[in-house]
């Protein structure tokens, strides 16, 4: 058993009509992975925005997924098509990669608009960021719609990493130098890595002195 000496904490009750989540939830699920997703429009206009409601959604086959907050241009995109390319954040791109989160219009193609070079993907239509360490390339798997928001589900079927990235055929956080978003206007800086093994067996977890 455990308690804290921190006080009295203040409850936020979620079915409070006064009450407006998201801040809530951005400040408290954090760090989270940053998506700079680009897409192309059924015209053929390419976007590219960055959403950090994203995670991984399975394993075996690869699935990850992101969520709109809206319906968003990124989401429509993919729905029209059905690709995607999901980029790494690394820290060299952090002005950039916020730079394309304004509001530009649907006909706006945000890495022409922002000079960032794109290069061909190898398995989707949709390019990828060149100067992102790794990529997702991602075919539309699903979506599920919640309340004001949808979840994207997305199938993938390319893994992209530059090799200096790569310790033998893992891609190593000290090249990688991966952003993360926190509350408000907060961003993550790469973390500090250290490494744990998890165990294996019950017995070689000790007992609580307390138990």
């Amino acid at each position: 058993m455990t308690s804290s000496a921190a006080g009295f904490r203040r409850v936020f009750a979620a079915d409070d009509p006064d009450l407006d989540p998201y801040p809530l939830l951005n400040s408290l699920v954090v760090p989270r992975p940053i998506a700079w997703i680009a897409t192309r429009s059924a015209d053929g206009v390419l976007n590219l925005a960055p959403h950090s409601f994203f995670t991984v959604a399975c394993a075996h086959p690869p699935i990850v997924q992101f969520t709109s907050v809206g319906k968003k241009d990124t989401l429509r995109n993919i729905q029209q098509t059905g690709e995607a390319v999901v980029n790494v954040v690394s820290r060299s791109l952090a002005d950039v990669v916020n730079a394309t989160s304004a509001p530009f219009d649907a006909t706006v193609d945000e890495a022409d608009w922002l000079g960032i070079e794109m290069e061909a993907s190898v398995r989707v239509s949709v390019p990828r960021v060149a100067a992102s360490p790794a990529s997702l390339e991602c075919t539309l798997h699903s979506t599920v719609e919640l309340g004001d928001s949808t979840v994207v589900f997305l199938d993938v079927v390319a893994f992209t990493v530059q090799e200096d990235a790569l310790d033998g055929d893992h891609p190593a956080m000290e090249h990688l130098q991966p952003l993360s978003r926190l509350g408000r206007n907060e961003w993550g800086l790469p973390p500090e890595v250290f490494a744990l093994d998890r165990p294996r067996r019950t017995e070689d977890v000790a007992p609580s002195r307390e138990s």
